[in-house]
């Protein structure tokens, strides 16, 4: 079939409906052009549980040693246990997954060697170019000396680099739930956690990529009930909840409530500056809460304030050395982790503050989570930039009001804050915003919606 590229190679990844958008022999071409793209003599490929992922992984694998790569294939494994095979090996990597998209979809996320992102700025537009190429002109002739494909088992290796990183040897017994969503959480969770003092009850372990529970996207609130009320019967400490590819992860404390990233983001950045001496540059993006740079500051580190989205963030990384960042979307990056991000180590970090302390994760997390916030409210727009002109037009010159444009049009005062920005993909306004107290809040979130949705 010839793939309708545009449809399905997105900002930071590859992604589309299997077989009516790519099938095996769109994947095929991409393994040649990822090897072309890199130079490399060797990649490492892996893949999550979804029906199709075997097979397009496998065909990306053919692709690749047809151009003279060696392939090490390390099979089911999460995206961030494929960033610490690229990491460990030194090897660029490829991942198939679509993440917390339904299961008619998958996708491949692509690194170069250490977990560098390829995005559509550093390469992905690239490899775009010669698939297209090719599907129209046939395959590229394969390599004089094609490479070999050998399988590797990563698992352990994994779980063992991600505890040396979280000193958890005097943490107290925790009862935690652990809501998988069917995804890869199930196949990393039980190693990650072997051997700890923990009261492990499971959820959703099964690998099923038709997702027969609910969808694996913790980000959507009707995705977290099933754990909220499990953890809720079984009186536990906390629970986890992970996306179908398990590089992000969620926390909801033991009352059942959800634990906003934020807050996460605030309790890791303050663990990570102690390890490193109360000093290091911590990332954070735009639509954090004010209690990330405070906490940040409060604890010796320097905050850095970057756009929305992952290229961004591990860029910021890379450019200032910084220990860790942070997003309002459960993206958690870590320097010992090669930049790349990884929901379990902050899980690791949150079951060790935790155990660290005798009083509940609410309690913990109360000194992390300290404003009001909207979280991300998405309206469908006919104008983007007509809207958006709008609100800036309804907020320029307001008495101790501050604007800027960064990503989309923030909105500040000393007391609240708003930031509304359009999604690359679709035609949709996203709006985050956040004040000292609830009133406030509700105000100015329902004072920007209504010129919003006008």
């Amino acid at each position: 079939m010839a793939a309708d590229l545009s449809q399905i190679v997105k900002a930071y990844d590859v992604r589309g409906v299997v077989p009516d958008q790519w099938d095996e022999s769109t994947a095929e071409l991409f393994g040649a052009a990822f090897v072309e793209l890199t130079g490399a003599s060797a990649v490492v490929v892996g893949h999550d549980m979804r029906p199709s992922s075997p097979g397009l992984s496998g065909a990306f694998a053919r692709g690749a040693a047809a151009r003279g790569a060696d392939v090490t294939e390390i099979g089911l494994c999460s995206t961030d246990q494929l960033y610490y095979a690229s990491g460990a090996l030194n090897l660029p990597g490829a991942m198939f997954t679509a993440s917390h998209n339904p299961a008619q979809y998958n996708g491949i996320k692509m690194c170069r060697m250490g977990a560098a992102p390829v995005g559509q700025d550093s390469g992905l537009a690239e490899i775009r170019e010669l698939v297209e190429r090719w599907s129209a002109s046939g395959a590229p002739e394969p390599a004089a000396r094609p490479g070999t494909v050998t399988r590797r088992d990563t698992l352990a290796d994994y779980a063992a680099h991600l505890r040396s990183l979280v000193d958890l040897t005097a943490i107290r017994p925790l009862k935690v739930v652990v809501d998988a969503g069917n995804g890869m959480g199930g196949h990393t969770v039980p190693s990650v956690f072997a051997g700890l003092p923990l009261d492990l009850v499971p959820m959703y372990f099964e690998l099923d990529g038709t997702f027969p529970n609910h969808e694996a996207n913790p980000l959507d609130p009707a995705n977290l009930v099933d754990l909220q009320n499990r953890v809720r019967q079984e009186g536990a400490d906390l629970g986890l909840a992970f996306d179908g590819d398990a590089d992000r992860c969620f926390v909801v404390d033991e009352n059942g409530d959800p634990v906003p990233p934020s807050a996460i983001t605030a309790l890791v950045a303050s663990r990570e500056l102690a390890r490193n001496g109360g000093k290091g540059t911590v990332i954070h993006n735009l639509i954090t809460s004010w209690s990330v740079p405070e906490v940040v500051e409060e604890h010796g580190g320097t905050p850095v304030r970057t756009r929305v989205g992952h290229s961004f963030i591990k860029a910021e990384m890379a450019r200032t050395g910084a220990i860790f960042g942070g997003e309002h979307s459960a993206h958690y990056y870590f320097r010992d982790f090669w930049n790349a991000d990884t929901g379990m180590l902050a899980a690791l970090h949150v079951l060790a503050a935790l155990g660290g302390q005798d009083g509940p994760l609410s309690g913990l997390v109360d000194r992390y989570d300290r404003y009001a916030g909207s979280g991300e409210i998405n309206s469908t727009v006919d104008d983007q930039a007509g809207r958006l002109a709008a609100i800036r037009a309804a907020y320029e010159g307001r008495d101790g009001v501050t604007l800027d444009e960064l990503d989309g049009l923030t909105v500040t005062t000393a007391d609240w804050w708003f930031n509304v920005r359009p999604s690359n993909t679709e035609p949709l306004l996203r709006l985050n915003a956040e004040a000292r107290d609830e009133a406030t809040m509700t105000r100015v979130r329902d004072e920007v919606l209504a010129i919003i949705r006008g």
